[in-house]
């Protein structure tokens, strides 16, 4: 598996919120859903996304807009323009202030008119559904523009969030991962898009084959030296090259890697902390502790997510 399937591996919606909101301008939304990460589109007319402290980012018909973090945002018709309502996971309808009124199926706020703005989105609602590791590659706010027009997962999630049909939920879930998976492609794809260090790095002649050693094998015992003979140079070369790519030494990134894979795997099954850190590289639980408390300032168990019956193994 490349390193970019393994990050979008645990990509999986469940019960995601949905809706599909007609606004007239002037219109201003605050999302404090406070959900880990947001997918929106614009079905009509063109919005601009304002993160607290952050620049506005604009949005138009058919991009998608990916924004990281629980903290609240604004989206708005002009950057302008002052919120007039918040909006919350529990709301679909929120009410006035240039939101039509609730008409047709339950996710939906008012019917397309001409001129009217048409904002599509859905959250993740739980940060088990998605990997630490791609939380924290994002940047705050990431829009993949449209390229000819709306893309196929687009075009469903339009379609189907308009009506009430059997298994929906499902369905939503689905197109969510899917429009997720097709922004972050797209992103990575572009030579110009501001992507980690580490994924432009894996085309270097030199780096690349070091980090994809990392990826396949994180928990092999590696040193410079074992990276430097497969990537065919000396390891002083290695260090110095990985160093100025990537943005750290080869062994810090692996610190980081196995912490990130940790933090996971906590999440996501009943491991022991001792079970966990020896399947990423550590000897024991004391030795992942240390390499929590040196690299996040936190401890295993706190990354611990409401996970199934813990294994003795």
């Amino acid at each position: 598996m490349d390193a970019v399937s393994e990050l979008l591996a645990g990509v999986r919606a469940r019960g995601a919120v949905f809706r599909r909101t007609v606004m007239r301008p002037p219109w201003a939304l605050r999302m404090a859903g406070g959900a880990p990460l947001t997918v929106a589109t614009m079905v009509g007319g063109r919005a601009w996304i304002v993160p607290d402290g952050r620049e506005p980012v604009a949005i138009g018909a058919g991009d998608i807009a990916v924004v990281r973090g629980e903290a609240p945002y604004t989206v708005a018709d002009d950057p302008a323009t002052p919120p007039s309502l918040t909006v919350t996971a529990a709301d679909y309808c929120p009410g006035a202030g240039g939101v039509e009124p609730a008409a047709g199926p339950a996710r939906t706020c008012g019917e397309p008119a001409e001129g009217a703005a048409v904002l599509i989105s859905g959250a993740f609602e739980s940060r088990g559904e998605l990997s630490e590791r791609l939380l924290k590659a994002l940047p705050p706010v990431l829009v993949v523009p449209a390229e000819g027009g709306p893309g196929p997962a687009v075009a469903m999630a339009a379609e189907e969030v308009a009506r009430d049909r059997p298994g929906q939920q499902m369905v939503l879930d689905r197109l969510l991962d899917l429009m997720l998976v097709s922004a972050l492609r797209g992103w990575f794809d572009d030579p110009a898009a501001d992507a980690p260090a580490w994924y432009r790095a894996l085309d270097d002649p030199v780096v690349g084959p070091a980090l994809r050693l990392l990826h396949d094998a994180p928990a092999r015992p590696w040193t410079v030296a074992d990276l430097a003979a497969g990537a065919g140079v000396s390891r002083a070369a290695l260090a110095r090259r990985f160093t100025a790519l990537v943005g750290e030494p080869p062994m810090a990134y692996l610190a980081g890697w196995r912490v990130a894979l940790a933090a996971d795997l906590l999440r996501e099954t009943g491991h022991t902390v001792d079970a966990v850190a020896r399947k990423v590289g550590y000897s024991n639980a004391f030795a992942l502790s240390v390499a929590f408390k040196r690299i996040r300032g936190t401890r295993p168990s706190d990354h611990r997510g409401p996970a199934p019956a813990r294994r003795s193994e």
